[in-house]
């Protein structure tokens, strides 16, 4: 009889071991695999021009269907605040005891409006467009950054809209309206830490797109849009102490309160939260550098299942 000798398979560690000592011998590496945080930064970078131009074929082609085009950029935030004047204005007359009502309420709108389309955008900005993300290779956190700088653009087109009423109004120009320009920037830092933030959850998640509306709507409530959170709480001085507190560390209604601050020249340093611009730099860098990195560590993960 003869003796057939078998001869035990190799350990799965031990093939793995030698599959990975053959691949690092010739250069290889795992094919979409989170680059460091330093090279990802580097590769975003290097995508700058994507990032602006997908933002602005984007801004170009939201409204391509109207027979207004680019006039619903400024109409559609300005109908906003007519019925917001109407409802919050004249019926609940929150207008009493608030100066430059009509200004103090478009800007409001206009800098709220910014975040909300910011967030909600970068909600879908993985999932809603999938087809993209598997088909090209390119730092996924440009598309969340891109959709932010979309909307940016947008609010510019409102500010002029805002300056003009401003003008009508009677509020002269001044040099504080220079302050809008860190205003705008660190209130982008914060939408597009927030966006990337809901980038990911979204990409797994999607019902959270339709989550978020309701979400937002409450959050507006709360961030003096149409109110004057001061005036309130001057009112209702019997609320709790924390009830106060969150609602000026808001940071909506921070980069709203320092807008209003920039631009009109009625609300004074008085109606600013105590230690606003530290408040405002502390949302921008806690969002902007923790979303980006939440973000980051599911680079791989983007596209799949």
């Amino acid at each position: 009889m003869s003796q057939v000798l078998h001869t035990p398979p190799p350990a799965r560690a031990e093939v793995h071991e030698d599959l990975a000592a053959l691949a690092a011998r010739h250069g290889l590496s795992v094919s979409g695999a989170r680059p460091s945080l330093p090279a990802y930064l580097r590769r975003l970078w290097a995508r700058r021009h994507f990032i602006t131009a997908f933002a602005t074929a984007k801004l170009t082609s939201q409204y391509s269907q109207a027979k207004l085009g680019q006039v619903w950029q400024v109409m559609t935030p300005l109908l906003n605040a007519a019925v917001y004047y109407f409802i919050f204005g004249v019926l609940l007359q929150t207008k009493q005891n608030v100066p430059d009502y009509i200004p103090f309420l478009v800007t409001g709108v206009f800098i709220w409006t910014f975040t909300q389309s910011s967030i909600m955008a970068g909600t879908k900005a993985i999932s809603g467009n999938i087809g993209l993300v598997r088909a090209l290779h390119f730092p996924r956190a440009a598309l969340p950054l891109s959709f932010c700088l979309q909307q940016l653009q947008q609010l510019l087109f409102s500010m002029a809209a805002l300056v003009l009423i401003l003008l009508v109004v009677g509020v002269p120009p001044a040099l504080s309206w220079l302050l809008a320009v860190p205003v705008l920037l660190l209130q982008f830092t914060f939408n597009a830490g927030v966006s990337m933030i809901l980038a990911r959850l979204g990409a797994k998640t999607p019902d959270i797109a339709q989550l978020m509306p309701f979400v937002l709507r409450t959050w507006m409530y709360v961030s003096g849009v149409m109110w004057s959170i001061d005036i309130m709480l001057s009112k209702h001085s019997d609320l709790p102490t924390w009830v106060a507190d969150v609602l000026r560390a808001n940071p909506t209604a921070v980069y709203i309160d320092l807008m209003r601050f920039a631009l009109i020249d009625s609300f004074h340093t008085g109606n600013l939260p105590p230690h606003v611009w530290a408040t405002a730099v502390g949302w921008a860098l806690l969002a902007g550098v923790g979303g980006f990195i939440y973000f980051w560590k599911a680079e791989e993960t983007y596209g799949r299942g």
